[in-house]
Protein backbone atom coordinates (compact mmCIF):
# COMPACT_ATOMS: atom_id res chain seq x y z
CA UNK A 1 0.00 0.00 0.00
CA UNK A 2 1.23 3.36 -0.61
CA UNK A 3 -0.35 5.24 2.89
CA UNK A 4 0.55 8.79 2.75
CA UNK A 5 2.64 9.95 5.43
CA UNK A 6 1.87 13.04 7.30
CA UNK A 7 3.72 16.46 8.26
CA UNK A 8 1.04 18.05 9.84
CA UNK A 9 2.53 19.59 13.45
CA UNK A 10 -0.60 19.21 15.71
CA UNK A 11 1.12 20.84 18.58
CA UNK A 12 2.41 23.90 16.81
CA UNK A 13 1.07 27.06 17.13
CA UNK A 14 0.63 27.49 13.60
CA UNK A 15 -1.85 24.57 13.49
CA UNK A 16 -3.28 25.79 16.75
CA UNK A 17 -3.85 29.63 15.02
CA UNK A 18 -5.86 27.90 12.01
CA UNK A 19 -7.69 24.75 14.23
CA UNK A 20 -9.00 28.23 16.35
CA UNK A 21 -10.16 30.06 13.07
CA UNK A 22 -11.77 27.47 11.55
CA UNK A 23 -13.96 26.82 15.18
CA UNK A 24 -14.88 30.23 14.79
CA UNK A 25 -16.34 30.15 11.43
CA UNK A 26 -18.05 27.05 12.50
CA UNK A 27 -19.59 28.59 15.34
CA UNK A 28 -20.42 31.43 12.91
CA UNK A 29 -22.06 28.92 10.47
CA UNK A 30 -23.66 26.83 13.14
CA UNK A 31 -25.52 30.21 13.94
CA UNK A 32 -26.98 30.49 10.39
CA UNK A 33 -27.74 26.68 10.36
CA UNK A 34 -29.70 27.38 13.54
CA UNK A 35 -31.75 30.13 11.65
CA UNK A 36 -32.84 27.28 9.02
CA UNK A 37 -33.79 25.04 11.98
CA UNK A 38 -36.00 27.35 13.85
CA UNK A 39 -38.51 27.77 10.60
CA UNK A 40 -40.96 30.28 11.00
CA UNK A 41 -39.89 30.87 15.02
CA UNK A 42 -41.28 29.62 18.32
CA UNK A 43 -45.04 31.30 17.93
CA UNK A 44 -45.71 29.46 14.71
CA UNK A 45 -43.74 26.57 15.46
CA UNK A 46 -46.18 26.08 18.26
CA UNK A 47 -49.45 26.75 16.25
CA UNK A 48 -48.50 24.39 13.84
CA UNK A 49 -47.77 21.62 16.88
CA UNK A 50 -50.90 22.52 18.49
CA UNK A 51 -52.95 21.20 15.41
CA UNK A 52 -51.46 18.09 15.67
CA UNK A 53 -48.74 18.45 13.24
CA UNK A 54 -45.02 17.44 13.17
CA UNK A 55 -42.44 20.32 11.74
CA UNK A 56 -40.75 19.31 8.49
CA UNK A 57 -37.61 17.83 9.80
CA UNK A 58 -39.42 15.33 12.70
CA UNK A 59 -41.32 13.95 9.52
CA UNK A 60 -38.05 13.05 7.83
CA UNK A 61 -37.00 11.46 11.00
CA UNK A 62 -40.18 9.26 11.02
CA UNK A 63 -39.56 8.63 7.54
CA UNK A 64 -35.95 7.13 7.10
CA UNK A 65 -34.65 4.01 9.14
CA UNK A 66 -33.87 4.57 12.57
CA UNK A 67 -30.25 5.79 13.46
CA UNK A 68 -29.67 6.21 9.62
CA UNK A 69 -27.97 9.76 8.48
CA UNK A 70 -29.74 12.31 6.53
CA UNK A 71 -27.79 14.56 4.00
CA UNK A 72 -29.32 17.95 4.34
CA UNK A 73 -28.61 19.64 1.14
CA UNK A 74 -28.49 23.49 0.36
CA UNK A 75 -29.59 24.62 4.16
CA UNK A 76 -28.57 28.22 3.85
CA UNK A 77 -31.18 28.99 0.67
CA UNK A 78 -31.76 32.29 0.74
CA UNK A 79 -29.19 33.68 3.32
CA UNK A 80 -28.51 36.98 2.44
CA UNK A 81 -31.83 37.64 0.50
CA UNK A 82 -35.53 39.34 2.04
CA UNK A 83 -36.36 35.64 2.63
CA UNK A 84 -36.17 33.02 5.40
CA UNK A 85 -32.62 31.39 5.53
CA UNK A 86 -33.58 27.86 4.09
CA UNK A 87 -36.68 28.84 1.65
CA UNK A 88 -38.83 27.24 3.65
CA UNK A 89 -37.82 24.00 2.65
CA UNK A 90 -35.88 21.07 3.23
CA UNK A 91 -34.47 19.04 0.93
CA UNK A 92 -31.80 15.74 1.46
CA UNK A 93 -31.04 12.47 1.03
CA UNK A 94 -31.86 9.67 3.32
CA UNK A 95 -32.13 6.06 3.20
CA UNK A 96 -35.99 4.86 3.74
CA UNK A 97 -36.54 0.84 4.13
CA UNK A 98 -32.65 0.23 3.15
CA UNK A 99 -33.04 2.82 -0.22
CA UNK A 100 -31.37 6.18 -0.54
CA UNK A 101 -33.99 8.46 -1.65
CA UNK A 102 -33.98 12.39 -2.37
CA UNK A 103 -36.32 13.85 0.43
CA UNK A 104 -38.08 17.21 0.02
CA UNK A 105 -40.42 18.37 3.02
CA UNK A 106 -42.28 22.19 2.81
CA UNK A 107 -42.20 23.89 5.96
CA UNK A 108 -45.34 25.50 6.75
CA UNK A 109 -44.16 27.26 9.60
CA UNK A 110 -42.35 29.51 7.06
CA UNK A 111 -45.55 31.60 5.67
CA UNK A 112 -47.65 28.53 5.32
CA UNK A 113 -44.80 26.60 3.51
CA UNK A 114 -45.36 29.09 0.04
CA UNK A 115 -42.90 29.30 -2.57
CA UNK A 116 -40.55 32.08 -3.41
CA UNK A 117 -37.88 31.70 -5.81
CA UNK A 118 -35.34 30.73 -3.74
CA UNK A 119 -37.43 27.86 -2.72
CA UNK A 120 -38.07 27.09 -6.30
CA UNK A 121 -34.57 27.05 -7.17
CA UNK A 122 -34.01 24.33 -3.98
CA UNK A 123 -36.45 22.03 -5.34
CA UNK A 124 -34.75 22.18 -8.76
CA UNK A 125 -31.85 21.36 -7.54
CA UNK A 126 -33.12 18.54 -5.52
CA UNK A 127 -35.35 17.37 -8.47
CA UNK A 128 -31.88 17.29 -10.61
CA UNK A 129 -30.03 15.25 -8.06
CA UNK A 130 -32.65 12.50 -7.84
CA UNK A 131 -32.56 12.54 -11.81
CA UNK A 132 -28.80 12.48 -11.92
CA UNK A 133 -28.65 9.93 -9.55
CA UNK A 134 -31.62 8.07 -9.57
CA UNK A 135 -33.06 8.34 -6.22
CA UNK A 136 -36.19 7.91 -5.58
CA UNK A 137 -38.04 11.16 -4.80
CA UNK A 138 -40.21 11.68 -1.93
CA UNK A 139 -42.15 14.96 -1.51
CA UNK A 140 -43.39 15.95 2.00
CA UNK A 141 -45.97 18.04 1.07
CA UNK A 142 -48.05 20.81 2.50
CA UNK A 143 -47.72 23.88 0.41
CA UNK A 144 -49.94 27.06 -0.05
CA UNK A 145 -48.51 27.51 -3.54
CA UNK A 146 -46.20 30.44 -4.61
CA UNK A 147 -45.88 33.31 -2.22
CA UNK A 148 -48.52 35.96 -4.07
CA UNK A 149 -46.25 38.91 -3.86
CA UNK A 150 -43.11 37.35 -5.34
CA UNK A 151 -45.20 35.38 -8.15
CA UNK A 152 -43.39 37.51 -11.53
CA UNK A 153 -40.26 34.98 -10.24
CA UNK A 154 -42.43 31.78 -9.87
CA UNK A 155 -44.65 31.36 -12.02
CA UNK A 156 -42.83 31.14 -15.43
CA UNK A 157 -39.53 28.81 -14.47
CA UNK A 158 -42.15 26.96 -11.35
CA UNK A 159 -43.35 24.51 -14.42
CA UNK A 160 -40.36 22.94 -14.67
CA UNK A 161 -41.15 20.95 -10.95
CA UNK A 162 -43.53 19.43 -12.92
CA UNK A 163 -41.97 18.71 -15.96
CA UNK A 164 -39.43 17.29 -13.46
CA UNK A 165 -41.95 14.99 -11.75
CA UNK A 166 -42.81 13.84 -15.56
CA UNK A 167 -39.42 13.13 -16.53
CA UNK A 168 -38.73 11.37 -13.04
CA UNK A 169 -41.24 9.08 -13.79
CA UNK A 170 -40.63 8.64 -17.55
CA UNK A 171 -37.19 7.84 -16.75
CA UNK A 172 -38.72 4.56 -14.56
CA UNK A 173 -37.21 6.65 -11.14
CA UNK A 174 -40.28 6.69 -8.48
CA UNK A 175 -42.02 9.72 -7.47
CA UNK A 176 -43.67 9.50 -4.13
CA UNK A 177 -46.25 12.44 -2.88
CA UNK A 178 -47.45 12.50 0.84
CA UNK A 179 -49.99 15.33 1.42
CA UNK A 180 -50.29 16.03 5.14
CA UNK A 181 -52.10 19.27 4.80
CA UNK A 182 -52.71 22.07 1.73
CA UNK A 183 -51.89 21.85 -1.91
CA UNK A 184 -53.14 24.31 -3.99
CA UNK A 185 -53.22 25.72 -6.91
CA UNK A 186 -49.96 24.77 -9.44
CA UNK A 187 -49.25 22.79 -5.68
CA UNK A 188 -52.23 20.30 -6.79
CA UNK A 189 -49.98 19.21 -9.62
CA UNK A 190 -47.35 18.11 -6.95
CA UNK A 191 -49.09 14.48 -6.15
CA UNK A 192 -51.24 15.06 -9.69
CA UNK A 193 -47.97 13.79 -11.30
CA UNK A 194 -46.53 11.52 -8.82
CA UNK A 195 -46.61 7.75 -9.03
CA UNK A 196 -47.86 7.47 -6.08
CA UNK A 197 -49.77 9.34 -3.71
CA UNK A 198 -50.98 9.25 0.10
CA UNK A 199 -53.16 12.01 2.11
CA UNK A 200 -53.86 12.02 5.85
CA UNK A 201 -57.53 12.00 6.43
CA UNK A 202 -59.00 15.62 7.63
CA UNK A 203 -55.91 17.49 6.78
CA UNK A 204 -54.81 16.94 3.72
CA UNK A 205 -56.35 19.47 1.05
CA UNK A 206 -55.62 19.31 -2.98
CA UNK A 207 -57.52 21.26 -5.31
CA UNK A 208 -56.72 23.67 -8.11
CA UNK A 209 -58.64 26.64 -6.59
CA UNK A 210 -60.37 26.60 -3.03
CA UNK A 211 -63.65 27.70 -2.36
CA UNK A 212 -63.01 31.85 -2.59
CA UNK A 213 -61.64 31.01 -5.67
CA UNK A 214 -64.29 29.24 -6.95
CA UNK A 215 -66.91 31.66 -5.50
CA UNK A 216 -65.14 34.14 -7.47
CA UNK A 217 -64.78 32.49 -10.91
CA UNK A 218 -68.05 30.26 -11.57
CA UNK A 219 -70.03 31.21 -8.49
CA UNK A 220 -70.47 27.96 -6.73
CA UNK A 221 -70.60 27.52 -2.99
CA UNK A 222 -68.08 24.55 -2.35
CA UNK A 223 -66.41 23.76 1.21
CA UNK A 224 -62.83 22.32 1.28
CA UNK A 225 -63.12 18.32 1.90
CA UNK A 226 -66.16 18.80 -1.19
CA UNK A 227 -63.48 20.39 -3.51
CA UNK A 228 -60.36 18.61 -2.29
CA UNK A 229 -60.17 16.35 1.00
CA UNK A 230 -58.15 13.44 1.45
CA UNK A 231 -61.38 11.33 1.97
CA UNK A 232 -63.25 12.85 -1.46
CA UNK A 233 -59.66 12.06 -3.52
CA UNK A 234 -59.59 8.44 -2.25
CA UNK A 235 -63.47 7.85 -2.78
CA UNK A 236 -64.38 10.09 -5.90
CA UNK A 237 -61.68 11.64 -7.48
CA UNK A 238 -59.01 8.68 -7.19
CA UNK A 239 -56.14 11.17 -6.95
CA UNK A 240 -55.10 9.65 -3.34
CA UNK A 241 -53.81 5.91 -3.57
CA UNK A 242 -53.89 5.43 -0.16
CA UNK A 243 -55.64 7.42 2.93
CA UNK A 244 -53.51 7.69 6.15
CA UNK A 245 -55.59 8.09 9.49
CA UNK A 246 -52.75 10.86 10.90
CA UNK A 247 -49.08 11.93 9.78
CA UNK A 248 -47.65 8.99 11.35
CA UNK A 249 -49.48 6.39 9.46
CA UNK A 250 -48.94 8.42 6.35
CA UNK A 251 -44.68 7.99 7.18
CA UNK A 252 -45.89 4.36 7.57
CA UNK A 253 -47.54 3.89 4.53
CA UNK A 254 -44.98 6.12 2.35
CA UNK A 255 -41.74 3.69 3.94
CA UNK A 256 -44.21 0.60 2.85
CA UNK A 257 -44.39 2.51 -0.66
CA UNK A 258 -40.60 2.49 -0.66
CA UNK A 259 -40.01 -1.10 0.44
CA UNK A 260 -42.37 -2.17 -2.11
CA UNK A 261 -40.18 -0.94 -5.21
CA UNK A 262 -37.60 -3.14 -4.78
CA UNK A 263 -35.43 -0.59 -5.69
CA UNK A 264 -31.94 -1.65 -6.93
CA UNK A 265 -29.06 0.04 -7.60
CA UNK A 266 -27.28 0.21 -11.19
CA UNK A 267 -23.66 1.03 -10.54
CA UNK A 268 -21.09 -1.23 -8.91
CA UNK A 269 -21.11 -1.62 -5.09
CA UNK A 270 -18.09 -0.73 -2.90
CA UNK A 271 -15.44 -2.37 -1.67
CA UNK A 272 -16.49 -4.18 1.95
CA UNK A 273 -13.33 -4.31 2.96
CA UNK A 274 -13.23 -0.95 4.13
CA UNK A 275 -10.02 0.22 6.10
CA UNK A 276 -10.18 3.95 7.91
CA UNK A 277 -7.83 6.44 7.47
CA UNK A 278 -4.94 6.39 9.14
CA UNK A 279 -5.29 9.65 11.09
CA UNK A 280 -7.63 11.61 12.61
CA UNK A 281 -10.26 13.88 10.80
CA UNK A 282 -10.00 15.89 13.92
CA UNK A 283 -6.89 17.18 12.84
CA UNK A 284 -8.69 18.60 9.26
CA UNK A 285 -9.94 21.69 11.26
CA UNK A 286 -6.30 22.91 11.16
CA UNK A 287 -4.94 22.36 7.41
CA UNK A 288 -6.24 25.02 5.94
CA UNK A 289 -4.43 28.36 6.97
CA UNK A 290 -6.86 31.57 7.95
CA UNK A 291 -4.96 33.04 5.39
CA UNK A 292 -5.18 31.59 2.09
CA UNK A 293 -2.73 33.47 0.13
CA UNK A 294 -0.43 30.91 2.54
CA UNK A 295 0.15 27.20 1.06
CA UNK A 296 -0.95 23.73 2.32
CA UNK A 297 -0.38 20.44 1.07
CA UNK A 298 -4.05 18.71 -0.30
CA UNK A 299 -2.50 15.52 0.63
CA UNK A 300 -2.79 16.17 4.41
CA UNK A 301 -6.60 16.11 3.40
CA UNK A 302 -6.51 13.26 1.16
CA UNK A 303 -4.41 11.19 4.13
CA UNK A 304 -7.20 11.98 6.07
CA UNK A 305 -10.39 11.18 3.97
CA UNK A 306 -9.63 8.35 1.77
CA UNK A 307 -9.23 4.51 3.09
CA UNK A 308 -6.79 3.34 4.57
CA UNK A 309 -4.76 6.91 3.80
CA UNK A 310 -3.73 4.90 0.50
CA UNK A 311 -3.25 7.41 -2.37
CA UNK A 312 -1.55 6.05 -5.53
CA UNK A 313 -0.27 9.78 -6.95
CA UNK A 314 -0.41 9.79 -10.87
CA UNK A 315 2.67 11.87 -12.27
CA UNK A 316 3.98 13.27 -8.57
CA UNK A 317 7.00 14.94 -10.27
CA UNK A 318 5.06 16.44 -12.95
CA UNK A 319 3.20 19.60 -12.89
CA UNK A 320 3.71 19.36 -8.87
CA UNK A 321 1.24 22.24 -7.47
CA UNK A 322 -1.77 19.90 -9.01
CA UNK A 323 -2.28 16.63 -6.94
CA UNK A 324 -3.71 13.59 -8.87
CA UNK A 325 -4.00 10.21 -8.00
CA UNK A 326 -6.36 7.01 -7.12
CA UNK A 327 -7.88 5.99 -3.81
CA UNK A 328 -10.71 4.85 -2.43
CA UNK A 329 -13.53 6.73 -0.13
CA UNK A 330 -15.78 4.38 1.74
CA UNK A 331 -14.88 1.56 -0.88
CA UNK A 332 -15.90 3.70 -3.76
CA UNK A 333 -12.80 3.54 -6.26
CA UNK A 334 -12.10 7.53 -7.03
CA UNK A 335 -9.58 9.42 -8.95
CA UNK A 336 -8.59 12.94 -7.42
CA UNK A 337 -7.31 16.27 -8.59
CA UNK A 338 -6.29 18.58 -5.58
CA UNK A 339 -4.35 21.76 -6.26
CA UNK A 340 -1.33 21.81 -3.98
CA UNK A 341 -0.08 25.52 -4.15
CA UNK A 342 -2.67 27.32 -5.49
CA UNK A 343 -1.56 28.04 -9.67
CA UNK A 344 -2.23 26.00 -12.53
CA UNK A 345 0.39 26.47 -14.82
CA UNK A 346 0.62 24.68 -18.63
CA UNK A 347 2.36 21.06 -16.64
CA UNK A 348 -0.36 20.94 -14.22
CA UNK A 349 -3.43 21.54 -16.73
CA UNK A 350 -2.10 19.17 -19.17
CA UNK A 351 -1.68 16.72 -16.58
CA UNK A 352 -5.37 16.95 -15.31
CA UNK A 353 -6.66 16.94 -18.78
CA UNK A 354 -4.92 13.56 -19.32
CA UNK A 355 -5.74 11.83 -16.17
CA UNK A 356 -9.12 12.86 -16.26
CA UNK A 357 -9.24 10.97 -20.01
CA UNK A 358 -7.89 8.26 -17.91
CA UNK A 359 -10.44 8.35 -15.01
CA UNK A 360 -12.93 8.04 -17.89
CA UNK A 361 -11.67 4.96 -19.43
CA UNK A 362 -11.74 3.06 -16.49
CA UNK A 363 -15.72 4.97 -15.44
CA UNK A 364 -14.11 6.25 -11.77
CA UNK A 365 -15.87 8.99 -10.17
CA UNK A 366 -13.66 12.52 -9.99
CA UNK A 367 -13.00 14.27 -7.06
CA UNK A 368 -11.89 17.76 -6.98
CA UNK A 369 -10.10 19.23 -3.84
CA UNK A 370 -10.08 22.98 -4.62
CA UNK A 371 -7.66 25.58 -3.75
CA UNK A 372 -6.83 27.35 -6.30
CA UNK A 373 -6.53 31.18 -7.42
CA UNK A 374 -6.39 30.39 -10.87
CA UNK A 375 -4.35 29.27 -14.28
CA UNK A 376 -0.83 31.42 -14.27
CA UNK A 377 -0.55 34.93 -15.86
CA UNK A 378 2.06 36.88 -17.45
CA UNK A 379 4.43 37.07 -20.43
CA UNK A 380 6.25 34.09 -20.11
CA UNK A 381 2.85 32.19 -19.19
CA UNK A 382 1.17 33.31 -21.92
CA UNK A 383 3.62 32.66 -24.45
CA UNK A 384 4.17 29.51 -22.82
CA UNK A 385 0.59 28.74 -24.04
CA UNK A 386 -1.12 29.20 -21.02
CA UNK A 387 -4.56 29.64 -22.46
CA UNK A 388 -4.57 26.34 -24.74
CA UNK A 389 -3.07 24.47 -21.95
CA UNK A 390 -5.81 25.87 -19.57
CA UNK A 391 -8.50 25.08 -22.37
CA UNK A 392 -7.82 21.51 -22.70
CA UNK A 393 -8.09 20.96 -19.08
CA UNK A 394 -11.34 22.75 -19.58
CA UNK A 395 -12.55 20.61 -22.03
CA UNK A 396 -11.56 17.53 -20.29
CA UNK A 397 -13.58 18.30 -17.69
CA UNK A 398 -16.82 19.56 -19.86
CA UNK A 399 -16.69 16.31 -21.95
CA UNK A 400 -16.25 13.71 -18.78
CA UNK A 401 -18.95 12.06 -18.38
CA UNK A 402 -18.14 9.61 -14.96
CA UNK A 403 -19.66 11.44 -11.80
CA UNK A 404 -17.69 14.41 -10.20
CA UNK A 405 -17.82 15.45 -7.20
CA UNK A 406 -16.52 19.16 -5.40
CA UNK A 407 -15.01 20.32 -2.28
CA UNK A 408 -13.90 23.68 -1.80
CA UNK A 409 -11.18 23.96 0.84
CA UNK A 410 -10.10 27.03 0.15
CA UNK A 411 -9.22 29.66 -2.92
CA UNK A 412 -11.30 28.84 -5.95
CA UNK A 413 -11.14 31.88 -8.15
CA UNK A 414 -11.01 32.67 -11.67
CA UNK A 415 -10.69 30.04 -14.87
CA UNK A 416 -9.18 27.42 -11.93
CA UNK A 417 -12.99 26.89 -10.44
CA UNK A 418 -14.07 26.24 -14.14
CA UNK A 419 -11.03 23.98 -14.47
CA UNK A 420 -11.73 22.47 -11.04
CA UNK A 421 -15.64 21.48 -12.07
CA UNK A 422 -17.23 24.25 -10.25
CA UNK A 423 -20.72 24.68 -10.61
CA UNK A 424 -21.24 25.78 -13.89
CA UNK A 425 -20.00 22.19 -14.77
CA UNK A 426 -22.87 20.04 -13.23
CA UNK A 427 -20.94 18.56 -10.51
CA UNK A 428 -22.93 15.87 -8.92
CA UNK A 429 -22.49 17.24 -5.58
CA UNK A 430 -20.30 20.20 -4.88
CA UNK A 431 -19.50 21.62 -1.15
CA UNK A 432 -18.19 24.18 0.58
CA UNK A 433 -15.98 24.09 3.72
CA UNK A 434 -16.12 27.40 6.12
CA UNK A 435 -12.64 28.58 4.91
CA UNK A 436 -13.35 28.61 1.04
CA UNK A 437 -13.59 31.49 -1.32
CA UNK A 438 -14.36 31.91 -4.64
CA UNK A 439 -15.07 34.78 -6.92
CA UNK A 440 -13.91 35.82 -10.34
CA UNK A 441 -10.52 36.92 -8.41
CA UNK A 442 -9.12 37.66 -4.85
CA UNK A 443 -10.64 41.22 -4.09
CA UNK A 444 -7.21 42.76 -3.15
CA UNK A 445 -6.25 41.63 -6.96
CA UNK A 446 -9.82 42.88 -8.45
CA UNK A 447 -9.67 46.29 -6.34
CA UNK A 448 -5.89 46.56 -7.62
CA UNK A 449 -7.26 46.24 -11.82
CA UNK A 450 -9.80 48.53 -11.32
CA UNK A 451 -7.73 51.39 -10.03
CA UNK A 452 -4.74 50.96 -12.62
CA UNK A 453 -7.97 50.76 -15.31
CA UNK A 454 -8.81 54.37 -13.59
CA UNK A 455 -5.41 55.72 -13.05
CA UNK A 456 -4.80 54.33 -16.97
CA UNK A 457 -8.04 56.26 -18.11
CA UNK A 458 -7.25 59.71 -16.33
CA UNK A 459 -3.69 59.48 -17.31
CA UNK A 460 -5.11 59.34 -21.06
CA UNK A 461 -7.10 62.22 -20.47
CA UNK A 462 -4.30 64.51 -18.80
CA UNK A 463 -6.22 64.83 -16.15
CA UNK A 464 -5.02 64.77 -12.24
CA UNK A 465 -5.28 61.34 -10.13
CA UNK A 466 -7.12 61.44 -6.63
CA UNK A 467 -5.34 59.04 -4.43
CA UNK A 468 -7.82 59.52 -1.44
CA UNK A 469 -10.68 58.76 -3.42
CA UNK A 470 -8.95 55.41 -5.11
CA UNK A 471 -7.95 54.24 -1.27
CA UNK A 472 -11.96 54.43 -0.82
CA UNK A 473 -13.11 53.17 -3.91
CA UNK A 474 -10.39 50.73 -2.66
CA UNK A 475 -11.57 49.65 0.13
CA UNK A 476 -15.29 49.77 -0.79
CA UNK A 477 -14.57 47.02 -3.86
CA UNK A 478 -12.54 44.66 -1.41
CA UNK A 479 -14.79 44.69 0.94
CA UNK A 480 -17.71 44.14 -1.66
CA UNK A 481 -15.53 41.44 -3.07
CA UNK A 482 -14.46 39.79 0.38
CA UNK A 483 -18.41 39.80 1.40
CA UNK A 484 -19.60 37.99 -2.11
CA UNK A 485 -16.96 35.51 -2.03
CA UNK A 486 -17.39 33.70 1.83
CA UNK A 487 -19.29 30.65 1.77
CA UNK A 488 -22.45 31.64 3.19
CA UNK A 489 -23.05 33.69 0.55
CA UNK A 490 -22.70 31.47 -2.29
CA UNK A 491 -24.51 29.03 -0.56
CA UNK A 492 -27.42 31.10 -0.11
CA UNK A 493 -27.22 31.42 -3.91
CA UNK A 494 -27.28 27.82 -4.23
CA UNK A 495 -23.83 27.73 -6.06
CA UNK A 496 -23.18 24.73 -3.48
CA UNK A 497 -25.06 22.16 -1.81
CA UNK A 498 -23.80 23.20 1.42
CA UNK A 499 -21.19 24.15 3.93
CA UNK A 500 -19.78 21.17 5.50
CA UNK A 501 -17.77 21.16 8.70
CA UNK A 502 -14.48 19.51 7.52
CA UNK A 503 -14.36 16.89 9.80
CA UNK A 504 -17.67 15.48 8.19
CA UNK A 505 -16.31 15.12 4.51
CA UNK A 506 -15.29 11.72 4.54
CA UNK A 507 -18.49 10.59 5.11
CA UNK A 508 -20.29 13.77 3.18
CA UNK A 509 -18.39 11.99 -0.14
CA UNK A 510 -19.29 8.19 1.27
CA UNK A 511 -23.01 8.95 1.25
CA UNK A 512 -22.88 10.73 -2.15
CA UNK A 513 -20.70 8.53 -3.61
CA UNK A 514 -23.24 5.93 -2.40
CA UNK A 515 -25.88 8.25 -4.17
CA UNK A 516 -23.90 8.12 -7.27
CA UNK A 517 -24.06 4.59 -7.79
CA UNK A 518 -27.55 4.17 -7.49
CA UNK A 519 -27.17 4.64 -11.44
CA UNK A 520 -24.71 3.47 -13.59
CA UNK A 521 -21.42 5.04 -13.74
CA UNK A 522 -19.81 5.43 -17.51
CA UNK A 523 -17.31 7.70 -18.70
CA UNK A 524 -16.45 9.41 -22.14
CA UNK A 525 -15.29 7.51 -25.08
CA UNK A 526 -14.75 10.29 -26.75
CA UNK A 527 -13.94 14.27 -26.67
CA UNK A 528 -13.84 17.07 -28.89
CA UNK A 529 -10.55 18.82 -29.99
CA UNK A 530 -8.00 19.88 -28.02
CA UNK A 531 -5.71 22.55 -29.18
CA UNK A 532 -2.01 21.09 -28.84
Amino acid sequence: MTVLPTRLDTSGPAYTADRAAMLEKLAALDAEHARALAGGGPKYVERHRSRGKLPARERIELLIDPDSPFLELSPLAAWGSDYPVGASLVTGIGVIEGTECLITANDPTVRGGSSNPWTLRKALRANEIALRNRLPLVNLVESGGADLPSQKEIFIPGGALFRDLTRLSAAGIPTVAVVFGNSTAGGAYVPGMSDHVIMVKERAKVFLGGPPLVKMATGEEADDESLGGAEMHARTSGLADQLALDEPDALRLARRTVHRLHWRKSGPAPDSRLRPPKYDEDELLGVVPGDLKAPFDPREVIARIVDGSDFDEFKPLYGSSLATGWATVHGYPVGILANAQGVLFSQESQKAAQFIQLANRRDRPLLFLHNTTGYMVGRDYEQGGIIKHGAMMINAVSNSTVPHLSVLMGASYGAGHYGMCGRAYDPRFLFAWPSAKSAVMGPQQLAGVLSIVARQSAAAKGLPYDEDADAAIRAMVEQQIEAESLPAFLSGRLYDDGVIDPRDTRTVLGICLSAIHSGPVEGARGYGVFRM
